[in-house]
């Protein structure tokens, strides 16, 4: 991300002056990269978690799964791959630690596959129904989730915003 795209980002992220932010990473060097800069324009220090990682299943040997049945523990053809179940239930660990954190402010820089686990992680939507859901998002995209303070529900404030971008594309 270039320092202008990292500005335009955090113009995005609505976080009051002075407050407290965490800040967690998968530890890839796409997102730990990504994380320093947010975690510059933040004060924050970036906790790097690889349960935050991709699913890595690009092969040309992959199977998608059925359009019914078993979807998450699903052989999809590449020796020694990672299921999704196992994608979902690793990423669902470390959201589950994350959001048990007092911090007000959490900020989640993740891969796209990850992030469509970390939304339906935010929502409660239960582990096995993850197979059927799909929160798709653009690169560079910002996710906003948000707890109202009365009912405490669970809201997806804007799915894969990009305006932080545009002011790349104008330089």
């Amino acid at each position: 991300m270039t320092p202008a795209g990292v500005r335009a980002a955090a113009a995005v992220v609505r976080v009051p002056a002075g407050a407290e932010v965490e800040l967690y990473s998968s530890d890839l060097l796409r997102t730990r990269r990504t994380a320093e800069e947010i975690a510059a324009v933040f004060g924050a220090a970036k906790i790097l978690d690889r349960r935050l990682r991709e699913k890595w299943w690009l092969d040309r040997r992959f199977v998608p799964p059925p359009a019914v049945g078993e979807r998450l523990e699903h052989d999809e053809g590449v020796p020694g791959a990672e299921t999704k179940g196992a994608c979902v239930r690793r990423v669902y660990a470390a959201m589950d630690e994350i959001l048990a954190r007092p911090c007000e402010h959490q900020i989640v820089v993740t891969h796209g596959g990850s992030q469509n686990f970390v939304v339906a992680s935010w929502i409660r939507m239960p582990a096995e129904s993850v197979g059927y859901a799909s929160f798709r998002a653009p690169a560079g995209s910002i996710t906003t989730l948000r707890e109202d303070d009365f009912f405490h529900n669970r809201q997806v404030v804007a799915l894969g915003d990009t305006r932080h971008l545009e002011s790349l594309a104008t330089g």
